[in-house]
């Protein structure tokens, strides 16, 4: 039955249902896990990089991780030539608003605008769905410290934790389970780490497999992106002791 109805995105089935938009969140389904979550002072994106090499020059490539403007940032999981594009979409239009009102976008209008131009790719013929989901982290004066989550379809949402792309079942579980509502930045960077080590396929985990970032508040009070370094994700995974996690997660298995 799919088949009669697959073949673009202008065709609902009998069902109702868009089927080149659900292979699109199929194929994020199988790309490296990112983890977004909201502290009181502070959020973190955590991510799964798939394409690691000795041959790549990690100081200069970003697969996961980027920055939009001084106050927001985002983590993307999909086709990455997918997220180049609308990346490069909302960079200008961020640059275009303070242009026009002096003052940066508030995070969510951003949000909205990327998802605007995304809806219009699942409604038009001769078009196909952007295959990447994104985690948005923002700040601003309206709502402070803010977490979304945007799929191909063009729909958003608001969360305090969440996480898209590979094994998600099994991270939304523990992100259930020992989320803390109003937990310090250095508590959600624990617990980021925490999920990756028990939720990723591979049977170790060094900082060539995993990108890091967070947002958060100066002493001056301006927004700061700190992404992280190799050196940096290494002591973090030497201290929060990741070999015992992955060895426990074995023992269970």
């Amino acid at each position: 039955m799919a088949r009669r109805y697959d073949g673009r995105t202008t065709i609902f089935s009998p069902e109702g249902r868009l089927y080149q938009v659900e292979y699109a969140m199929e194929a994020i389904s199988h790309a490296g896990m990112c983890i977004g979550i909201l502290a009181e002072d502070g959020i973190v994106l955590a991510a799964e990089k798939k394409t690691t090499s000795k041959l790549l020059e990690q100081t200069h490539s970003n697969e996961k991780l980027y920055k939009l403007n001084d106050y927001m940032c985002v983590a993307v999981a999909g086709l990455t030539a997918d997220a180049n594009t609308l990346i490069h979409y909302c960079r200008n239009q961020a640059h275009g608003y303070s242009t026009s009102y002096n003052e940066p976008i508030p995070a969510e209008q951003l949000v909205q605008r990327m998802c605007d131009l995304k809806q219009g790719y699942t409604q038009y013929g001769g078009l196909r769905p952007f295959g990447v989901s994104f985690l948005y982290a923002g700040h601003d004066k309206h709502q402070g410290f803010q977490l979304y989550l945007s799929d191909p379809s063009g729909n958003y949402s608001g969360w305090k934790a969440t996480c898209i792309g590979a094994n998600t079942t099994n991270a939304t579980a523990l992100l259930k389970q020992d989320y803390v509502e109003g937990c310090s930045l250095k508590e959600a960077v624990s617990l980021a780490v925490k999920v990756l080590a028990k939720t990723m396929d591979s049977s170790s985990i060094g900082a060539d497999k995993l990108e890091f970032a967070t947002l958060s508040l100066g002493a001056n009070g301006k927004v700061v992106y700190r992404p992280y370094t190799n050196a940096d994700i290494e002591k973090l995974l030497n201290d929060e002791n990741v070999k015992k996690i992955i060895e426990d997660k074995e023992k269970d298995a």
